[in-house]
């Protein structure tokens, strides 16, 4: 296995091990007082479709560079980043909309649940965001002049966290619709 590969590896196990324990606490604590029950804003289903599609694009522009097609594996990393982009947009709308319903997220005047929430996908998003910075190194060295190598290992690491960000949102969307 790649030196890279396996960092990767270690570090997805160490994110897995923080959001269980995130998770877990929140189960915790759902049972003490002053717990609010409010729905998700409708636009996380919106969130949950484009992330699951940005992962299909990752998944073809993999294809894409292994069968060496350069503009296709261009323009699906390209959709890709955008896709992840968008995602954190659409789940900034969604908290926006509900602290416009006086569902206060954090700070004075929170509740419990609304905190847990924004934080467990608050450290989600940003981990999605640390994708689309990989994700814009890829879309550079792929549009570089100079750079002419064929070596996969680079986007088998960013397509195996890119896949990884998509898994774990829909285990924190299933969480939260469920719990």
């Amino acid at each position: 296995m790649h030196p890279h590969k396996f960092t990767l590896w270690i570090g997805l196990g160490s994110v897995i091990m923080m959001f269980a324990g995130l998770t877990s606490a929140y189960i915790v604590r759902r049972n003490q007082a002053n717990w609010l029950e409010f729905s998700l804003p409708g636009i996380f289903w919106y969130s949950t479709v484009v992330i699951l599609f940005s992962s299909l694009t990752m998944h073809l522009a993999l294809k894409a560079f292994r069968a060496r097609e350069m503009p296709r594996y261009r323009l699906l990393i390209t959709i890709t980043a955008a896709l992840g982009l968008l995602f954190a947009c659409l789940q900034v709308v969604g908290f926006s909309f509900l602290g416009s319903h006086g569902v206060q997220l954090l700070g004075q005047g929170s509740n419990p649940a609304a905190s847990f929430i924004a934080v467990i996908t608050g450290l989600h998003v940003l981990h999605v965001l640390g994708g689309v910075v990989a994700l814009l190194v890829i879309f550079i060295r792929a549009y570089s002049s100079r750079v002419k190598s064929y070596n996969v290992t680079r986007i088998e690491i960013v397509s195996t966290y890119w896949h990884f960000v998509d898994i774990l949102w829909i285990y924190l969307f299933i969480f939260f619709n469920i719990i």
